[in-house]
């Protein structure tokens, strides 16, 4: 019972070396295999299967008069089962996308309120909404817009500056 005890303390221990130094076994890996396994050999999963393996086993042995050939086999079978879902797990964690940063050019035809008055010609400032987030802008108008104005977004000038107009209802 002890080696399968060692084994489940081992692969929690590669676990937890896995969560710090993740990729090193597909880095030192990789161009050997060619992404043959895609994933199966990654350490997270050979740390579930270690794991599993010693203690299903332990389990086994510790709660039924079986031997060590059949404690084995189940730990083998956990600890497949386990790095298996382990696998997909992390497929599935990989293929999670994020939204698309946004861009200058999203803020065209938005709306926002002015914060500093815009003299004709010259720049003031307004808040828009990027990403759901309120953000303040340098805001430049053909016409003066006075504070509190609603505007909509023209133009983006730059990274940090737009062309807007009055809202007019």
């Amino acid at each position: 019972m002890t080696i399968f005890l060692g084994l489940g303390i081992a692969g929690i221990v590669l676990l937890t070396l896995s969560l710090i130094f993740g990729g090193v076994l597909e880095g030192l890996l990789d161009g050997v295999l060619d992404g043959l396994f895609d994933g199966l050999l990654s350490l997270p999963v050979i740390a579930g299967f270690i794991s599993m393996l010693g203690f299903g086993g332990a389990i086994v042995l510790g709660s039924t008069s079986a031997g060590t050939l059949v404690a084995t086999a189940v730990g083998v079978a956990a600890g497949l089962v386990a790095g298996w879902l382990t696998w997909k797990l992390s497929k599935a964690l990989m293929r999670d996308q994020t939204d698309a940063t946004p861009r200058g050019s999203d803020l065209i035809g938005t709306s926002g309120s002015v914060v500093t008055a815009i003299p004709a010609g010259g720049y003031g400032e307004v808040l828009l909404r990027l990403g759901g987030q309120p953000v303040k802008f340098s805001a430049k108008s053909a016409a003066p817009v006075a504070r509190g104005t609603e505007i909509w977004v023209e133009e983006a000038l730059s990274t940090t500056s737009v062309a807007v107009r009055p809202v007019e209802r």
